[in-house]
């Protein structure tokens, strides 16, 4: 194209900070045009930050005046259909932080949005934009792990809880704790590795145990902006487990502070002829060759993990340009907060639910 994509920017704070600004600004066929925050404040500097000619309070005001090709949506996750909807109705393609929405009804009204609309939608899903993630990818499409038919994945913490007393920890907002922060990135990654299978059933346990806690070891409890006094009305662990219409099944495990050794997040996944771990962003594949068990370490190479934001906005924007058929669709994402609905519903009622 001969013009640059004009991008507009919904909620400026941590994570369009720490993972989105410099992935757009960097990007040769786009310019960020303006941005918009709640605070004001907040959003005058990232307007200057970036060489947005325009700053807004109100998004709505944005999508009326500014000359937008794409938004950018990093808010509290319950604004994220409602927003995502109305910049799809003006026209808009819409690229959005996770999770998807906060209940199956509006993830499939931003589905329908886009489809309506003809415009591209993907929500992030960066964690499958690692070197050890794609390989794995291709490994398992590529039929030499076998049939996966089971699998765990988690990501827990000893003490990191975000924003503890804001919009992370009421539920009305976020839509819950770990499960929906934390469980999207793993229980995705899992799900896309194995062939994304259809859930039919799920099992799940939730928790809350630390919410008067005050101290922390995790970076990532400098996400969102804390509240003296705040509410804290949402699970600190999860636990459950998923059936996939093919057979196979996943256990899981997302945490924001639990009394273990440390942090990790991890994979596994278990085929017929191979397995593979993939604990803090290493891989590990376990098969046999020769009547001989093997235990083998891949050396991939390309974006560091960090990077995997910038990949995933330079897979949507390739999209664009008909470079790239979207590997992250609408519908993988209705699929998702099915799942995570229906887990807070079965750890609510004591059973395992059917979808």
């Amino acid at each position: 194209m001969s013009a640059k994509y004009k991008l507009g920017a919904i909620g400026t704070g941590g994570i369009f900070k720490a993972a989105h600004m410099n992935a757009w600004l960097e990007h040769p066929e786009v310019e960020i045009a303006a941005v918009c925050d709640i605070r004001e404040d907040r959003a005058r500097e990232i307007a200057e930050l970036t060489g947005a000619g325009k700053y807004y309070t109100d998004y709505l005001n944005m999508l009326a005046e500014a000359d937008l090709d794409i938004v950018d949506i990093c808010t509290p996750n319950l604004l994220h259909s409602e927003m995502a909807i109305a910049a799809l109705n003006a026209g808009k393609h819409v690229l959005c932080e996770k999770p998807d929405a906060v209940s199956p009804v509006e993830a499939q009204k931003m589905a329908d949005a886009a489809k309506a609309n003809g415009r591209q939608l993907m929500v992030m899903r960066n964690n499958r934009f690692t070197p050890n993630s794609k390989f794995l990818k291709e490994l398992a499409q590529s039929g030499q792990m076998g049939d996966i038919y089971t699998g765990r994945c988690g990501w827990i913490r000893r003490r990191g809880i975000p924003g503890k007393g804001g919009w992370f920890t009421t539920k009305e907002l976020s839509g819950g704790g770990p499960l929906i922060d934390l469980g999207v990135h793993f229980i995705d990654l899992a799900m896309w590795i194995m062939g994304n299978p259809k859930p039919v059933a799920v099992s799940g346990a939730t928790y809350t145990k630390f919410a008067e806690a005050e101290v922390s070891d995790s970076v990532h409890s400098n996400f969102g902006d804390k509240q003296e006094g705040g509410v804290f009305d949402v699970e600190d662990l999860a636990t459950g487990f998923i059936r996939f219409e093919n057979g196979a099944t996943l256990q899981i495990e997302f945490s924001w502070a639990s009394n273990i050794e440390e942090e990790v997040n991890f994979l596994e996944l278990r085929g017929t002829k191979a397995g593979a771990s993939l604990r803090l962003g290493e891989l590990r594949i376990f098969s046999e060759a020769a009547g001989v068990l093997t235990d083998i370490k891949p050396v991939t190479s390309g974006v560091k993990h960090a990077q995997m934001h910038t990949e995933n906005i330079r897979h949507f924007v390739d999209c664009l340009e008909g470079r790239a058929v979207p590997t992250i669709v609408p519908e993988q994402g209705v699929d998702m907060i099915k799942i995570l609905s229906a887990l807070y519903q079965s750890a609510a009622l004591g059973k395992e639910l059917r979808l």
